[in-house]
């Protein structure tokens, strides 16, 4: 999907190829394909995708495993000196679990107009929390495409 594109190196382009990485193992295992990547000084601390089918569990979403590898490997359960780059736009509960951790930046791909946090009229996030959208969204959407193009 994104392999053979040079990204600069350290940019939100390339992190973001790092989710999209992880959202197509979620694809490969039947699982709705979103991937995660926390960073945290230019170094990833947490890969994770999605793992509601695995897992049988709805809260199994690829932000909440990050959000638990990040921490675990931190030490500590804020993230405010992190960025989180998810292919797809986090939902309601992984917003708020993103403003108890203090993610100090949120990095999606594709928005989403049914379940997306910014659906919502008030404000999900942590004040200090900064968002920025539509990262190869391009990507990121047409892997969900295929997704659920193969479902119906």
């Amino acid at each position: 999907m994104a392999s053979g594109t040079s990204y600069e190196l350290f940019s939100d382009e390339y992190f973001m190829n790092e989710a999209l990485k992880e959202a197509v193992k979620a694809f490969d295992r039947h699982e709705v394909p979103v991937g995660a990547v926390i960073v945290c000084g230019n170094e990833i601390l947490a890969r994770a995708h999605n793992l509601t089918e695995t897992l049988n569990d709805v809260t199994a979403h690829a932000e909440m495993q990050a959000f638990t590898a990040a921490a675990s490997g931190l030490g500590g359960k804020y993230l405010n000196e992190c960025t989180l780059y998810v292919t797809l736009e986090p939902c309601v509960m992984c917003a708020g679990a993103a403003a108890w951790t203090q993610i100090g930046r949120i990095v999606y791909g594709a928005g989403d107009p049914k379940k997306g946090y910014s659906l919502v009229d008030h404000p999900l996030l942590h004040p200090k929390t900064e968002v920025t959208g539509g990262v190869l969204a391009g990507q990121c959407s047409t892997l969900m495409k295929m997704f659920f193009r193969g479902k119906r």
